[in-house]
């Protein structure tokens, strides 16, 4: 890989998951699927890139996985923090699941009713306000699951970059807390 080719004759230890990764295991097994090591090697990795970025996509075809592993890391996360480990990424995790090529993009974003003048938030705003508004230390994984558009993802951007903002056509802007993670499967 990279690493050998910048660094050759370098040997990189293995890392020593532990407790992680046979609470993974378990996890797999209580949802009565094989405990293969590819699928936990999956889990450590959406594990691994949770702790630096807050926006995170799983690549996969249908069928290949991606709601098992997210679905895996949060049971083992909650199994984690109730079994009373101190690492404080392991906290119950509360997921909100839309799918955003469902809708309109007012539906999903929200819009103002012709009619009544009215600003109505979308399916997208929804989630994310009631992330903000959940004070609680759980993790809050907003996920769109669905193809991804780019009618749709580009409302997105200040989301995922640093301003970790999502900003609707009514001017108001949701700035999202530390414990929310927007995925996208």
């Amino acid at each position: 890989g990279i690493l050998s080719d910048l660094f050759p004759g370098v040997t990189i230890p293995e890392h020593d998951y532990g407790v992680l990764q046979s609470t993974i295991h378990s996890s797999l097994c209580q949802r009565s699927l094989q405990p293969l090591s590819s699928i936990i090697s999956k889990v450590i990795q959406l594990y691994e890139t949770m702790l630096v970025r807050h926006g995170v996509m799983l690549v996969g075809p249908t069928g290949g996985g991606k709601t098992t592993v997210y679905r895996v890391l949060a049971d083992t996360l909650d199994t984690l923090y109730h079994a009373g480990h101190q690492n404080p990424f392991y906290r119950p995790v509360k997921t909100y699941v839309l799918n955003p090529k469902s809708v309109s993009m007012g539906e999903l974003y929200g819009e103002v009713n012709p009619l009544t003048l009215e600003w109505r938030d979308g399916l997208m705003a929804l989630c994310v306000r009631a992330a903000v508004q959940d004070f609680s230390d759980d993790h809050k994984w907003v996920i769109s699951d669905g193809p991804v558009d780019a009618l749709w993802i580009e409302n997105m951007n200040t989301v995922l970059d640093d301003n970790k903002m999502l900003c609707l056509a009514n001017s108001e802007r949701i700035k999202l807390t530390p414990s929310i993670h927007m995925m996208f499967e």
